[in-house]
C-alpha cells in the first residue's frame, strides 16, 4: 500500500522524480550506512584496531542485496533506529565470530548522519544538474527576447513598458544566485559525522580523530573539527537553500500563470497533445507546470520550518527533534526534484508572442506611456506640473474611452510643450525600455552580485 504522493503509482513522477526518489530510498539509505560502516572497517584494519581478516569480511557483506528488509522493519519497530538493525543483520552475515568487530568505537547517529550527508551529496548533484538546465533554458530566453517590448507591471496593473528578455533575465538573475549558493554550501554540507556516544571520542582513546580522518577520507567527506550530533544547522541550511530555490521557481511559475491567462496571451507552456486537458471543455490547456509548482512549492516551505523546528535539540544527542529530519528530509528534496522537474519543462518548451505583447501594450491607447511623456514634458513645465497634467489627461482617457494620444495632442499646455512628432516619439513603446537590453546582456555575462 502506497499513500503519498512521492511514492504514489500514480502521482510520483508528478510531485517527485525516479532519480531522486531513488536517492532516498530504503534500499540506498541502507547502502549508505554499510559504505560508512564498511569505510570504519577498513580505517581501523589499517590502523591495527581491528583484524584486518575481519574487515575484509565486513566490508564484503556490506551490500545492501544481503539485507533482509522485512527482518530490518521488526529490528527496527523494536530498537527505534534501524542503524543496529543494519548492524546486527551485518554481524550475522560474516565468517566465525569477525563480526563482532563491526560498529567498533561507533554510534548510531555517527552512521545515520554521515549516510544523510551522503544522500545530499547525491540529492544535491541532481538539484545542481537541474538548476544549471534550468539557467541555460532561461539564458536563451533572455538572448532571444533581449529587445523584445512587453508590459512591465505593478499591482497587477499595466506599468512601463520593459522587455521579455529584462524579464528572463531577473529570473535569470535569481537563478545565478541559487548556483553561487550551491557552490558554497559544499563545503558546509558535505563534512561527515564520527564522534561515538557524545562526539568526544572517548571509546577509541588517542586514536578517534585518526580513525575520524581516514573515513572521511575514504568517503570522499570533509572532517568536522567537533561532533555536531546536535547542531543541525548543516541539515537545515541544506533545506532552507531548497526552500529558496523552490520559492524563486514558485515566482516564476505565478508570472507564467498570469501570463498564460486568455485574456493575457503572452506566454504558454509547451503544447503537447493532452497535456493541461480538462474533462469538459475541450479549447482548455492549462498551464499544467507552474500549477503543479504552485501547488508543491508551500509544502517545501513548510517542510523547512519543520527543520528550523529540529535545530532545538538537547545537551549532546537529542530525544526527538533528530527524527524529524528522518520524515520531512527526503520529502523536501523528492518535492524540489518535482519543481525542478516542472519548472525545466516549461521554460525549456516556453511558447513567447511577441505580437500578443505589443498588443497589450497598445490597449489602453498610450496609457503605458504616461510616465515617458510626463518625463518629456518636465524639463518644459516642471515635474510636477507636468504629472498633474498627465493625470489629468489619463483621467480624461479613461473616462471618455478616447485615445490618450489625441487628447495629449488637443491640450494646449502640451502642444505648445512638444510637437506632435516628439509626442509620437515618446508614445513609442521602443523608445521607453530604459537601460533593459544592458541589463540582459550584464546577467548573461554574469555579472550578478
Amino acid at each position: 500500500m502506497r499513500a503519498t504522493a512521492i511514492d504514489s503509482v500514480v502521482f510520483c513522477d508528478i510531485f517527485s522524480t525516479s532519480a531522486m526518489r531513488k536517492v532516498f530510498s530504503d534500499e540506498q539509505r541502507v547502502q549508505y550506512y554499510l559504505d560508512v560502516e564498511a569505510a570504519l572497517a577498513k580505517v581501523q584494519a589499517g590502523l591495527n584496531i581491528i583484524p584486518a581478516e575481519a574487515a575484509e569480511d565486513i566490508t564484503q557483506h556490506c551490500d545492501a542485496k544481503q539485507v533482509d528488509f522485512v527482518k530490518l522493519k521488526e529490528q527496527t519497530e523494536l530498537i527505534g533506529y534501524p542503524v543496529l538493525g543494519v548492524v546486527e543483520q551485518l554481524v550475522a552475515l560474516c565468517s566465525r565470530d569477525l563480526g563482532q568487530w563491526c560498529h567498533w568505537g561507533a554510534t548510531t547517529q555517527d552512521i545515520t548522519d554521515t549516510a544523510t550527508v551522503l544522500q545530499i551529496r547525491a540529492a544535491l548533484e541532481i538539484v545542481e544538474t537541474e538548476v544549471n538546465a534550468i539557467a541555460d533554458a532561461l539564458a536563451s530566453l533572455a538572448k532571444r527576447f533581449r529587445d523584445t517590448p512587453m508590459v512591465g507591471r505593478s499591482n497587477l496593473q499595466q506599468a512601463v513598458p520593459i522587455t521579455f528578455g529584462y524579464k528572463a533575465a531577473v529570473w535569470l538573475a535569481g537563478i545565478h544566485r541559487h548556483q553561487t549558493r550551491l557552490r558554497e554550501i559544499k563545503s558546509r554540507a558535505f563534512v561527515g559525522e564520527f564522534g561515538g556516544a557524545a562526539g568526544n571520542l572517548s571509546s577509541l582513546g588517542h586514536q578517534g580523530l585518526e580513525v575520524q580522518r581516514g573515513i572521511m577520507q575514504e568517503l570522499d567527506l570533509g572532517v568536522p573539527c567537533i561532533a555536531w550530533h546536535t547542531m543541525r544547522d548543516r541539515v537545515t541550511e541544506v533545506a532552507c537553500l531548497l526552500g529558496l530555490i523552490t520559492g524563486t521557481l514558485g515566482k516564476i511559475a505565478l508570472d507564467i500563470k498570469l501570463m498564460a491567462q486568455t485574456e493575457v496571451g503572452e506566454v504558454a507552456e509547451p503544447l503537447i497533445s493532452g497535456r493541461g486537458a480538462s474533462s469538459t471543455m475541450p479549447q482548455k490547456h492549462n498551464p499544467l507546470s507552474a500549477v503543479l509548482i504552485s501547488g508543491t512549492v508551500p509544502v517545501v516551505r513548510q517542510q523547512v520550518a519543520s527543520l528550523l523546528e529540529a535545530m532545538v535539540e538537547d545537551h549532546e544527542r537529542a530525544t526527538g527533534p533528530w527524527e524529524i529530519e528522518w520524515i520531512v528530509l527526503p520529502e523536501i528534496f523528492c518535492l524540489t526534484a518535482s519543481v525542478l522537474s516542472q519548472a525545466r519543462f516549461a521554460l525549456e518548451g516556453l511558447q513567447v508572442f511577441p505580437e500578443k505583447m505589443m498588443r497589450n501594450l497598445e490597449m489602453t491607447g498610450g496609457l503605458v506611456l504616461s510616465e515617458a511623456v510626463m518625463m518629456g514634458l518636465g524639463p518644459k513645465l516642471g515635474r510636477e506640473n507636468a504629472h498633474d497634467l498627465v493625470y489629468q489627461i489619463c483621467c480624461q482617457a479613461m473616462e471618455t474611452g478616447r485615445p490618450f494620444s489625441d487628447l495629449l495632442k488637443e491640450d494646449r499646455l502640451v502642444s505648445g510643450a512638444l510637437s506632435d512628432a516628439e509626442l509620437d516619439q515618446l508614445l513609442d513603446p521602443h523608445n521607453y525600455l530604459g537601460s533593459c537590453g544592458e541589463m540582459v546582456d550584464a546577467t548573461l555575462a554574469g555579472k550578478e552580485r
